[in-house]
């Protein structure tokens, strides 16, 4: 419930920003400034990485014995106070030396936020580079030797938000129907979920927040060399990591293209500019292919509850999330899933058809499909919510082709069910939502891409495939 609130928070504030929203009160004691906090990657790469709090700042890193004190700039920050729920209505009033925030909202679940004045603390980066300066890390400590076996990332806490008096959090659930819906669906993929009916229905759960609680960070990683030499990441979107034995940087990646970080490009390459056809990461659409192994009812039933949960972005999340906590949270070779899943297929017993559970191959598909829909924009998810089986397996063809093709696509190629005009309209208005543009004269019809696509239209194709599979089947 912490979690929700002060990621709703981080949404609203900065949504496209640097901040880092605090999943666990338990952790606001240590993120003090300077503080020492693991950047984990997570199983796509265009998912934004996890971050876990460690017990230690920086100058515990550091040989010698000179303790090393950050310096903080302390200043009013917002006054915020939010209630949320399926449908959202903001209002932003700037004021003389302060902004107040309210949000109101209704739904079948109702969160309520009230975090009063908040302070911003920011580190003073120039005087923590002069005080460290030709310092080196301590390359056997404890905390250095796990994470370089884990290929992991190290950054400092370069500025925090906090309370300043004691808030509250108030959760209302009136409705049971969408998230026993997801249970249900994930009760489908894996047998550690026995029960989808004993969700609390008109329910009030309410949180005290103490003052000067932490809800949100930004950090600075470190880029550290084998010899214990540190380099502390000033510029937007630079990596850090620790230097590996070919005297590169290690910050490896789900996905081969190192231009990518936190869900965006970077570097020099520009997706913009970028064919839809070089969008396609081949590799992703064989992980999904396990779906169309599934037996049809199961199949058919993932698809209705998938479509339902679209139309709750709460539950589409908690459902991403219960799938990444079944499938480890990290990336596992397909061997590797499939040893950590055997434990729990073996200790069901067969059922029916719709009851079985998955192998691990499914549900790492599942987990995939699930994660490229929750990124998707509030468009989008609305259009595939309602899209028909037929109109998915032609828009998927469609795309197929497009990528295929090394020019326009003449019209004598498209579709069947995309002649008719308003299906036709409806993959404009698909596309058009990850700002690709659908266009075609009386021979062919072709993509172009716009400035904001960035890594949507790959998400896209990759939800439509994974849909596709469930509502059609085999090909």
């Amino acid at each position: 419930m912490f979690s929700k609130a002060t990621a709703n928070f981080v949404r609203q504030i900065d949504k496209d920003g640097s901040l880092i929203h605090v999943s666990r009160v338990n952790d606001s004691c240590k993120l003090v400034p300077m503080a020492l906090v693991v950047k984990r990657r997570r199983l796509w790469f265009w998912q934004r990485p996890k971050y876990q709090p460690t017990d230690f700042t920086l100058g515990n890193l550091l040989l010698g014995d000179k303790e090393l004190s950050p310096g903080v700039c302390d200043g009013e920050f917002l006054s915020y106070k939010g209630t949320f729920g399926d449908k959202l209505s903001g209002k932003l009033d700037t004021k003389a030396g302060a902004v107040s925030v309210e949000l109101e909202g209704r739904g079948t679940s109702e969160l309520q936020s009230c975090f009063g004045e908040l302070r911003k603390q920011e580190l003073d980066v120039k005087k923590l580079l002069r005080d460290s300066s030709g310092r080196l890390v301590d390359m056997q400590h404890v905390l250095v030797q796990q994470l370089k076996k884990r290929t992991e990332v190290l950054a400092i806490v370069k500025d925090r938000i906090l309370t300043t008096n004691s808030g509250r959090v108030t959760q209302t659930i009136k409705e049971q129907c969408t998230f026993q819906g997801v249970l249900g669906l994930v009760g489908m993929l894996a047998s550690s979920v026995k029960d989808s009916n004993n969700i609390e229905v008109d329910s009030d759960v309410s949180l005290e927040i103490p003052s000067h609680t932490v809800i949100a960070y930004s950090v600075l990683e470190l880029e550290i060399k084998k010899d214990g030499r540190y380099n502390v990441c000033l510029q937007p979107g630079t990596i850090g990591g620790f230097e590996a034995d070919s005297s590169a940087i290690s910050c490896p990646s789900p996905d081969p293209s190192n231009d990518i970080v936190d869900g965006k490009f970077n570097g020099e390459h520009h997706p913009e500019k970028v064919p839809l056809r070089a969008q396609q990461n081949g590799s992703q659409e064989v992980e999904l292919s396990p779906l169309a192994e599934l037996p049809q009812l199961t199949r058919r039933a993932l698809f209705q509850e998938l479509q339902e949960t679209m139309k709750d972005r709460t539950a589409l999340s908690y459902l991403q999330c219960v799938l990444e906590e079944l499938c480890g949270g990290e990336t596992l070779d397909p061997a590797e899933r499939e040893e950590q899943f055997e434990g729990q297929r073996d200790s069901v017993s067969a059922g029916p058809e719709c009851s079985r559970p998955a192998s691990a191959a499914h549900l790492h598909a599942s987990h995939l499909l699930v994660s490229a829909i929750e990124e998707l924009p509030d468009e989008t998810l609305s259009v595939l919510s309602e899209s028909r089986a037929d109109f998915l397996g032609a828009f998927d063809t469609l795309v197929c082709r497009l990528k295929e093709s090394v020019g326009p696509l003449p019209v004598q190629r498209l579709p069947v069910p995309l002649l008719d005009n308003q299906a036709f309209q409806l993959a404009e208005q698909l596309l058009g939502s990850t700002s690709v543009t659908l266009k075609r004269n009386s021979d062919t019809l072709w993509t172009e891409t716009g400035e904001k696509a960035e890594v949507l239209p790959l998400l896209l194709c990759l939800s439509v495939r994974g849909l596709s599979l469930l509502c059609n089947g085999p090909e």
